[in-house]
């Protein structure tokens, strides 16, 4: 069974969903044009924004596998992220709608 690691992005202090989407937008296609691989590790991505102190955050469910790559795409272009914890193990049953949306490979 595939197992994956919840990965919380965050936002700048202040800075607006909408803005923020775009940066998320933007990162997930280059990672998606580089690294389409790694990509395919991500499974699903939550349907909605969260808060992290006053900045927007995004979580997502990524296989163990493609963490370390994931995480280092977002330390190269600048956005933040909460340190994953990689023992606790979710399946991908448990990104269900309407919390979560299952990324087309």
């Amino acid at each position: 069974m595939d197992e994956y690691v919840i990965l919380t992005v965050t936002g700048r202090p202040g800075e607006a969903d909408a803005a923020f989407k775009g940066r998320l937008t933007a990162f997930w296609t280059h990672v998606l044009r580089t690294r389409p691989d790694d990509y395919e590790g991500v499974y699903a991505e939550a349907t909605r924004f969260g808060r992290a102190d006053d900045a927007p955050s995004r979580q997502y469910f990524v296989s163990p596998d493609a963490l370390d790559v994931i995480v280092a795409e977002l330390a190269e272009i600048g956005v933040g992220h909460e340190p994953p914890d990689r023992d606790d193990l979710y399946s991908k049953y448990e990104a269900s709608s309407p919390d979560w949306f299952q990324l087309d490979h």
